[in-house]
């Protein structure tokens, strides 16, 4: 009969040169370096709610991991450890093999060491921790953002959510288009590197990654930075081609999966964000700016307008469990 120890030690013991003691204990102990803070975080998913019965676990191994080092990224810090509590229905060796697969390819792209965790028997739910370093007094925050900043967003927004809804069928893809949304869904890349480089050049004053949905994100910053904004929709990035724009544009104001980062940064930086946007390959999109806000409970804090100018009404501007 396999215990779950077995399991832990044969599914999710790997080596982990960058602690001092890694799973096997009661703790792990860790080594930040000198001059830096933590970062941590620590982010569930839970089938049904987070991710299909039918998810392939290779991908959903990679995501578990990617999502919660989104949460790193939007901060700058560079990620180092991850614990990872698992509750799973049984054994299945296959499963897990693949999971564990896609987790660890994950872990080893972006230098992460899985340091500890547990597991049980229970419906399928993932929880992960993340860890990761910043140089003391540098991170990324939501709470400096300042009028006069330009928003910023990086990707395309909008893909994941698309892909669901294919898988979802309330709207039929193409195969290519298809192909990139399912990827952007299953397979997230957190902008670790763009965190980085934002925090390092001092390119950005505030920043969020886009989990629950771009304007739902944002208002977080608004919220936490006591401003307001008005965003483009013409300075967003463009819609698929192939797909029903009316769901299109809801799915990139709204739909939540993309991790991707949004960021303020003064107008002076245009240039070397637009510079940094080709070294990383990666596009960045200048969709907004940011005001003072008359009051700290604004309602009217975030105002979207169309190609004339005019506010649109949204009703929904992102993902909440509880909504």
């Amino acid at each position: 009969m396999v215990s779950e120890f077995d399991v832990i030690a044969r599914y999710f013991s790997r080596p982990t040169p960058q602690a001092v003691l890694g799973p096997g204990d009661d703790c792990a102990l860790l080594a930040p370096a000198a001059g830096s803070e933590l970062a941590i975080s620590t982010d569930m998913l839970v089938e049904g709610s987070h991710f299909l019965p039918d998810t392939d676990p290779c991908q959903l191994g990679w995501k578990a991991l990617a999502v919660n080092l989104s949460d790193l990224a939007a901060m700058g810090a560079t990620p180092r450890w991850a614990l990872l509590a698992g509750s799973f229905p049984e054994v299945r060796a296959v499963w897990l093999e693949a999971f564990a697969t896609g987790f660890f390819a994950c872990a080893t792209h972006y230098g992460v060491d899985l340091v500890g965790g547990d597991t049980t028997r229970g419906p399928l739910n993932l929880c992960l921790t993340v860890i990761g370093e910043v140089a003391a007094g540098t991170a990324l925050r939501r709470d400096r953002a300042l009028p006069g900043d330009d928003l910023w967003v990086s990707g395309q927004p909008g893909l994941a959510a698309l892909g669901l809804a294919h898988l979802q069928g309330t709207t039929r893809l193409s195969e290519g288009l298809a192909r990139r949304c399912l990827a952007a869904l299953q397979q997230p890349r957190p902008r670790v590197e763009l965190g980085r480089e934002l925090r390092r050049r001092g390119l950005a004053h505030a920043a969020i990654d886009v989990s629950d949905g771009l304007l739902g994100d944002l208002e977080h910053v608004l919220e936490r930075s006591a401003v307001a904004a008005e965003v483009s929709t013409t300075q967003l990035p463009y819609l698929p081609a192939g797909a029903d724009p009316t769901l299109a544009r809801r799915c990139q104001l709204s739909g939540g999966d993309d991790y991707e980062l949004v960021f303020s940064a003064p107008p002076a930086k245009r240039g070397a964000l637009s510079a940094l946007a080709a070294e990383l390959d990666l596009p960045l999109w200048r969709f907004g700016r940011v005001f003072a806000a008359a009051t700290a409970t604004d309602a009217t804090r975030l105002t979207v307008v169309d190609e004339n100018g005019q506010p649109l009404a949204i009703d929904r501007t992102g993902f909440d469990h509880f909504g």
